[in-house]
């Protein structure tokens, strides 16, 4: 069995999110800045196993695409193109973002721990993992 990985993908950084090969649990993998993240794809899925690709799907409040979809959807077709043999997914990531900041504040971090958002990116990717794990269930 591979592993899935969620992808919580930001215009300079994107969260990365990967399970165990069992895919029973979401562990926040890293945060690579955007610009190298197909580089950092490629070199993963040839060292490491990768089933599925769940992509965030950002909505509004009323259910409508963000904003931010616009620039998915470019990546969404450079990964097609470079990773072919790689099914992708979509999962709604409203609230991914405060949901994280959250963790990270019953987790004990501080105040300048929480400013890093290259770690609530990571979260974020893992919460998102998550969800789609137990949707899947």
């Amino acid at each position: 069995m591979g592993r899935i990985m969620a992808i919580d993908y930001g215009t300079r950084r994107t969260g990365i999110a990967i399970t165990d090969e069992l895919q029973l649990i979401a562990s926040g993998l890293t945060t690579v800045p955007t610009a190298e993240l197909m580089d950092f794809l490629l070199d993963y899925t040839r060292r490491e196993t990768v089933e599925c690709i769940v992509v965030g799907l950002p909505k509004q409040h009323n259910n409508e695409a963000s904003e931010s979809e616009v620039h998915i959807q470019g990546f969404l077709k450079t990964l097609e193109k470079n990773l072919p043999e790689i099914p992708v997914d979509r999962e709604d990531e409203r609230f991914t973002s405060k949901m994280a900041f959250q963790a990270m504040i019953d987790g004990g971090l501080k105040k300048k721990q929480r400013r890093n958002k290259a770690l609530v990116d990571e979260i974020s990717a893992t919460i998102i993992l998550q969800s789609y794990l137990y949707g899947r269930q």
